[in-house]
């Protein structure tokens, strides 16, 4: 079953390559969407994918890649956009 879940990062997400080691991330596990910066100093995802795939991003987005410091996911479930690949979107 596709799921759909609404993130936003808070800490040091920004300039530490979060978005391109978040794609990468999701790309692997098969989710589709986006991520970008946001002009506050979080960084917004939307994820699409099946459930143990959501789980496992979710689990990972606590950490974040080797130069983040993760201090606060904020994660809402969303409707399906039926997104068909993972994006980075610029600043917003």
């Amino acid at each position: 079953m596709i799921k759909a879940m609404h993130f936003l990062i808070t800490g040091l997400v920004q300039g530490v390559g979060f978005r391109y080691a978040t794609r990468e991330k999701a790309q692997q596990l098969g989710i589709c969407g986006w991520v970008k910066n946001r002009a506050d100093g979080r960084v917004e995802l939307w994820a699409e994918g099946n459930a143990v795939a959501l789980d496992q991003l979710t689990i990972w987005l606590q950490q974040g890649p080797p130069a983040a410091r993760v201090d606060h996911v904020t994660i809402e479930r969303a409707d399906i956009k039926q997104y068909t690949e993972f994006q980075i979107k610029e600043l917003t």
